[in-house]
């Protein structure tokens, strides 16, 4: 008495497809779960005993073996209820699936024998379909999600009575009276298979003597779920950007110019001024001048999000805005990079494709700002622990606001006067460490602006993001080949031939790394930064300005040059 059904569960960030084998043998009656699993998974016990009875089924009195394969691999969660509980099913004769080996079975039950949501439904599906699998049997809450991915048959189950008699309040009757036309279904290893979403039947002599139960048969249509039937819409991409708009921000156009850059290429970006002049303001717009998502990258993101249990509307389809990130600034290293019993997604994979924002930079933990050095280069993370190690994507924009100092006013030249001491100001920038602040491109001031003039001229989200997307269409089309999108992504032989630099540009670089003692690693930036200033003004070739204006940007960098 052995029978097997496919699930899924989650390994980091990506879906593994898991088999769920039963054997029923003759002991005592005792149910034992193998296969590495956690304590959601062996008290799925319970849940399934207590949902078999309950929907009118009968849980055999036997010796229960369910094992989780492959056996090496830690599992955890609820997923596995609904397979584990139709594998006793038709292991015990009480239902024929003859085409469980093209099924995907993944849901929580209730006692009730109702379906409850579970997370990470988008990856295990892509998963399934990648392992030749045809068709997704899901807790109806979950059907939008797995239908975002093509090329699977969706069904929905709101409960697991619906296998034997949907949406009818008698089911679990045994006198075989007529449930609907006044007769009852016949049971056999061909009863229902053109009416149930899946090949499905009740095995002849399940229910006793006569061999019947009260099956009311369904329309395929019934519980094949259709993607965007009845749903409401969306709001649009569009409608959020005309919520806020960088018009609102008066004057400042020196920082737009920093900000558009920065969108162009993906270059990290830290805001540096007094309170109130449009830090955050200006960093909380950067998403509306941002290119939306390309296919690859909307399912790279949808499934980080569905992973983390924070996809929060799958009936709109894949996420196409950018991700935006502002956690506060008392999270934990693990918290912002990833990490638990067995890892979870952190802020910065949460990111992926977008950007982080730390607002008030420094008063953030010394070692969660540290933690950010290498994804900021590698650009993911790997979290290692006993039996495994788990990678995370972490390609994201950082950009942070920071005052100059502990009052707040260092050089704002207005009414109110820096009260700190050097020696305040070293320790509050202290939390910057030197390699932290190597990996950010753009350091731009956000001085008091000089007037309030509500008249006068302001660039728009419209037209940075306008800039924003002729340089990435440049980009686009310089890197059709190569696994890389974004200035910011060049390094090695491919920086030396796509931002190659003239004689006169070589020797500017040069004079200015000796007078700023800039690492290696500036030096590229500077260069990666240039490349992306020449695409905004649609120069095939490096110049002298397009560097000048990359190295007025490294503020940090000159301010310790000349306190020193």
């Amino acid at each position: 008495m052995y029978g097997k059904m496919h699930s899924a569960c989650l390994y980091g960030i990506e879906g593994v497809i898991i088999g769920v084998e039963i054997d029923l043998a003759n002991g005592l009656p005792q149910t034992h779960i193998i296969g590495l699993p956690d304590s959601a998974i062996r008290e799925a016990v319970e849940r399934v005993r207590a949902a078999v009875k309950n929907c009118g089924y009968r849980y055999p009195q036997q010796r229960v073996t369910v094992n989780l394969a492959p056996a090496d691999l830690r599992k955890e969660g609820s997923a596995f209820d609904l397979a584990i509980a139709i594998g006793i099913l038709t292991t015990s004769g009480q239902l024929v699936m003859p085409a469980a080996d093209q099924m995907l079975l993944i849901g929580e039950l209730a006692l009730d024998g109702s379906l409850r949501q579970i997370t990470g439904v988008l990856p295990m599906v892509e998963a399934a379909r990648c392992a030749g699998i045809e068709a997704v049997l899901v807790p109806h809450g979950n059907a939008a999600e797995a239908s975002l991915i093509s090329g699977m048959k969706i069904y929905a189950l709101e409960h697991l009575r619906q296998l034997h008699q949907p949406g009818d309040e008698a089911a679990g009757m045994s006198d075989g009276s007529s449930l609907k036309a006044g007769a009852d279904i016949p049971l056999g290893e061909q009863a229902a298979q053109d009416t149930l979403p899946f090949p499905v039947s009740v095995r002849s002599g399940a229910a006793g003597a006569k061999g019947r139960l009260p099956v009311q048969a369904v329309s395929l249509e019934h519980l094949r779920y259709i993607p965007g039937a009845g749903h409401p819409a969306a709001q649009t991409s569009e409608e959020h950007r005309l919520m806020e708009d960088y018009s609102d921000v008066l004057g400042q156009n020196h920082v737009k110019r920093a900000l558009t850059i920065a969108a162009a290429g993906m270059h990290n970006i830290v805001l540096m001024g007094p309170p109130g002049t449009g830090k955050t303001m200006l960093i909380k717009r950067l998403p509306g001048i941002l290119p939306p998502l390309s296919d690859m990258e909307s399912l790279e993101v949808t499934k980080i999000f569905s992973a983390a249990g924070k996809l929060k509307d799958a009936r709109s389809g894949l996420l196409r805005e950018r991700p935006f990130r502002s956690p506060h600034h008392t999270i934990s290293a693990a918290g912002l990079i990833g990490g638990g019993g067995i890892p979870k997604p952190g802020e910065v994979s949460l990111a992926h494709r977008g950007i982080l924002f730390l607002d008030e930079l420094p008063e953030f933990t010394r070692n969660v700002l540290e933690v950010l050095r290498q994804p900021l280069e590698d650009r993911i993370v790997t979290i290692s622990r006993a039996r495994a190690a788990f990678s995370f994507p972490a390609q994201f924009l950082l950009a942070c606001s920071m005052n100059p100092c502990n009052c707040g006013y260092l050089g704002s030249g207005g009414m109110q006067k820096c009260t700190c001491s050097p020696a305040r100001i070293a320790q509050y920038r202290s939390k910057l460490s030197g390699p932290l602040l190597d990996r950010i491109d753009m350091q731009v001031d956000v001085p008091r602006p000089a007037g309030w003039d509500e008249g006068a001229p302001s660039l728009s989200s419209a037209e940075m993001r306008a800039e924003v997307l002729k340089a990435q269409a440049v980009q686009e089309s310089r890197y059709k080949h190569l696994p890389i999108s974004w200035n910011s992504e060049l390094s090695g032989a491919a920086l030396r031939k796509y931002a190659a630099l003239g004689k006169e540009g070589s020797v500017l670089l040069h004079a200015i790394l000796e007078s700023l003692g800039l690492s290696m690693r500036a030096h590229d930036r500077i260069i990666k930064l240039a490349r992306t200033i020449a695409d905004l003004e649609g120069a095939a070739e490096i110049s002298s300005a397009h560097l000048a204006e990359a190295v007025q940007y490294r503020n940090l960098d000159r301010q310790v040059i000349t306190e020193d």
